[in-house]
């Protein structure tokens, strides 16, 4: 059985979409493109969020750091990830394929920031990690709703488990954004 690939150069979000449908519909992982192209070629984490037509969010799987050969891989991995392993979502249905809009978003590698005050919710996407290590929250940059800075450092401790008052570690990054988010 012979296996296509996707073209060299294919979107991101197109990539994200046949990723997610061949393995809905027919449990296939596909290849990455054999030469991808632009971006698609790069290192980098990359975060694939699914949405339906109307908005409501139904998955969001990513890496903050490359853990494939290609960002054109990382997008396969974490497309599948956001449509099938997202816990707070069942796994897609192949009915629900036709409605669910696309979005990825490439990180820059995360730096370290001092506090706060070196965050910016609309450019910046946010890590902080307790001490230990054991606990740690990511927010993308542009999320709906968090407009200002005290409340994306609320709403990335309440998804780390952390208290506002605890020592954290803090990271940014941007992203390079493809289709809606």
């Amino acid at each position: 059985m012979s296996v296509d690939f996707p073209p060299d150069n294919i979107s991101p979000t197109d990539l994200a979409r046949i990723s997610v449908e061949s393995f809905v519909r027919d449990h296939v992982v596909i290849e990455p493109p054999r030469n991808p192209q632009g971006i698609l070629a790069g290192r980098a984490g990359a975060f694939v969020t699914l949405r339906m037509r109307d908005g409501d969010l139904r998955g969001c799987i990513g890496t903050i750091l490359p853990l494939k050969p290609t960002v054109a891989a990382e997008i396969i991995e974490n497309a599948i990830g956001a449509a099938c392993r997202d816990h707070r979502f069942s796994r897609v249905l192949p009915e629900e394929l036709v409605d669910i809009v696309y979005g990825v978003d490439v990180l820059s590698a995360p730096e370290p920031v001092s506090g706060p005050e070196e965050l910016d919710p609309l450019r910046f996407g946010i890590i902080i990690s307790s001490v230990d290590g054991f606990r740690r929250g990511v927010l993308l940059p542009g999320i709906s709703g968090i407009q200002t800075v005290e409340q994306q450092w609320q709403a990335v401790h309440s998804k780390a488990g952390i208290s506002i008052g605890e020592k954290v570690l803090i990271q940014r990054f941007t992203v390079t954004r493809f289709g809606k988010d």
